[in-house]
């Protein structure tokens, strides 16, 4: 028998109809769960699902039993948050997806006990005990089964020579070496056990309501701390962990305070903004400015935290730095970033003197450090830096196979050139498919590149066939209400470029760099991207006008001064506006403006007139995307009056290609042979 059986036990619930708790005979009998903090219930959504409709209607319609005690208490329950969501709620599917995880509020429950949650993904192979309620050998009683966790299927873990029991699904699986509780129990396997990882917790972060999620894991830490300062005889979590062979310079009573501490300040906004100051910890402790391409998708700042561990790096004063250096920083800037936030909505004074306590035994280095970022107004910290996104994301898509699906990629771009993967498809989607497909993957690389209210741009790197794909229209998730912030389009809220995927295939030209260089130092202004040129008529005195040539375009645009912009009224993707952007592409040409919408311009005088001014008060090629972005949202206005959409019309469906040389991607992709035609370079 583990030692934590005795701490799970407390905390396990049986989950049934309402009413049917009791009676341990009784048919009604769902499955388990258990307590994460005071009034909050995890457990597996296919658990929940027997309560049929009223479940997911948000109804108290969960009956949960709980023993206090020698005492069996009852109450009900209401699933707050749930992944999957079922379509037709009154006719479940068969088998439920990953990550099958539900968050049930149970009012009422003060007093019950709570496991201890890891904030890290286990390492395998573990020594694991499942948990939860069965009648599987006739009366219903809990049930502990000891096994090991052997690896992963890419989403579940799996557990080895270990079979769940029938009815504990949705209960909690304990890694003894962590002492904490490391997944839920899906169900059965082929040869063993299917268990949720707590990391797929952070999933209902991105929910409607997800920042129940956040508000539950603040009170399982707080519910802790007090715990651990508590005069109760009873064994804790914080205790038994402390009983285990030390893996950590960051004790379990330090971090049961720290957490606890942290529990008291406003959550984050996205999984960036924790990943921003982990980033800069790791950037001090190394004395070096590179960004580290390991990522991560915390959601708390205890997540955070728990990121730093197993910290080995060369201080900057020769000595060896180790956990609990690395976390005091990142405490430290926890506290200047949330108090530069909230400002004094935010009471940071517990977390202040903790950390002041705790450094009181650190190298002086740190603590001069530690002493900045505490200290209201002082003196700037040597790891600050100015406020920025912390990365901007990199969607590359390649050109379609002979099956036209065409091959992605999300990545995170740390500081203009360290590249993080996130996502990818090599077999590739229809194009029109590709709105969908990429809608999650963009929304999950956003969140880790935004640091507070400053946000991610997008650099969409696609083959020229796709340049008129109106990327900026794109929502990349449903309205959760009026207000909703998510309802504006992609192009509304960020900066959104183009870039082109083909000559990054290779060595960048002199001409793309010379005329760089032009457009960052600017002055801008504009030519056509397509021109007319004179020619005969049916006799040599009636005049003609005459489309020009892919050769006349581009020698035109190749003699062109720097600081030259191409600007077209019309799309590039096809027929003469692709041939015209070939020829610009050719001659070296990193910046233009087009329109991507299908529909014959009448104002074109007025848009070539109107992009001129644009790009007179941007100056300089990186001063485009702003005012871009705001013309994006003004010309989009529903609201506004017919004079006010008619000044802004000719905004309407505007592109930008801004691709500096030496910016990622540099090379590598694997194409099908472009099919040439007239002007192809």
């Amino acid at each position: 028998m583990s030692a934590f059986d005795a701490l799970v036990r407390p905390a396990l619930v049986r989950i049934a109809a309402p009413g049917c708790g009791y009676d341990p005979h009784g048919d009604r009998y769902w499955g388990s769960g258990f307590f994460i903090a005071p009034g909050w219930v995890l457990t597996c959504a296919h658990v929940v699902a027997e309560g049929g409709s009223a479940v997911w209607r948000s109804e108290p319609a969960v009956g949960i039993t709980w023993e206090d005690g020698k005492t069996a208490r009852e109450t009900t329950g209401t699933v707050v948050l749930a992944l999957p969501h079922p379509d037709r709620p009154e006719a479940p599917p068969d088998r439920w997806a990953f990550p099958d995880v539900a968050l049930v509020r149970v009012p009422g429950t003060a007093k019950a006990s709570c496991v201890r949650l890891s904030e890290r993904p286990a390492v395998w192979p573990a020594a694991v005990s499942l948990h939860g309620w069965s009648r599987e050998t006739g009366e219903l009683g809990v049930r502990n089964v000891h096994g090991t966790l052997n690896g992963s299927d890419g989403q579940a873990l799996v557990t080895d020579g270990v079979m769940p029991v029938e009815g504990c699904s949705g209960g909690p699986v304990v890694d003894h070496a962590q002492g904490a509780v490391i997944g839920i129990n899906k169900g059965r396997g082929r040869d063993g056990g299917a268990v949720v990882p707590v990391t797929a917790l952070r999933r209902l972060h991105d929910l409607p309501g997800g920042e129940q999620m956040a508000e539950a894991l603040r009170a399982h830490d707080r519910y802790h701390l007090h715990r651990y300062r508590s005069l109760d005889d009873r064994p804790d979590w914080t205790r038994a962990q402390r009983r285990l062979p030390a893996s950590s310079g960051v004790g379990p009573g330090l971090r049961t305070q720290l957490y606890g501490h942290l529990a008291e300040l406003p959550a984050p906004t996205a999984p960036g903004e924790i990943m921003d100051l982990v980033d800069r910890v790791r950037a001090w402790i190394r004395d070096d400015d590179l960004p580290d391409a390991l990522e991560d998708d915390p959601r708390t700042w205890s997540q955070g935290a728990g990121l730093l561990r197993g910290l080995r790096a060369p201080r900057r004063d020769g000595a060896q730095a180790h956990d609990l250096d690395a976390v005091l920083l990142y405490a430290a800037h926890v506290v200047r970033h949330v108090s530069d936030r909230h400002r004094e909505r935010a009471d940071t004074s517990g977390l202040t003197r903790w950390i002041v306590d705790e450094s009181g035994d650190a190298d002086r280095h740190l603590r001069r450090e530690v002493e900045r970022l505490v200290t209201p107004g002082g003196p700037s910290p040597l790891s600050a830096r100015g406020p920025r996104a912390r990365a901007d994301v990199l969607l590359e898509i390649d050109t379609p196979r002979y099956d036209r699906r065409y091959p992605w990629r999300v990545k995170l771009l740390l500081d203009g050139h360290t590249v993080s993967p996130l996502h990818c498809d090599d077999r590739g989607v229809e194009r029109a498919k590709l709105k969908e497909t990429l809608r999650e993957p963009l929304a999950d690389a956003l969140r880790r590149g935004d640091s507070g209210s400053h946000l991610a741009a997008v650099e969409a790197v696609l083959p020229r066939e796709l340049f008129d794909e109106p990327l900026d229209t794109w929502r990349l998730e449903p309205p959760h209400g009026p207000d909703d912030s998510w309802t504006t389009t992609l192009g509304q809220r960020r900066i959104v470029v183009i870039r082109d995927a083909r000559r990054h295939d290779r060595e960048p030209a002199p001409e793309w760099r010379e005329r760089w260089e032009a457009a960052e130092r600017g002055p801008l202004h504009t030519a056509p991207l397509r021109a007319e040129a004179p020619g005969a008529g049916p006799d040599a005195h009636t005049p003609r006008v005459r489309r020009e040539t892919w050769a006349e375009t581009y020698d035109r645009l190749r003699e062109a001064q720097g600081g030259t912009v191409p600007v077209y009224c019309g799309r590039v993707g096809s027929g003469d506006g692709l041939m015209a952007m070939n020829a610009a592409l050719a001659a070296g040409h990193p910046l233009a403006l087009w329109r991507t919408d299908a529909h014959d311009h009448a104002d074109c005088a007025e848009f070539h007139e109107r992009v001129g001014q644009l790009l007179a008060g941007a100056v300089t090629a990186w001063d485009v995307r702003g005012p871009v972005r705001s013309l994006r949202t003004r010309a989009q206005d529903r609201a506004a009056g017919p004079e006010a959409r008619a000044a802004h019309a000719w905004a309407e469906s505007l592109a930008v290609l801004l691709d500096p040389p030496d910016r990622p991607p540099h090379g590598g992709r694997l194409e099908a042979p472009p099919l040439l035609g007239e002007g192809e370079q």
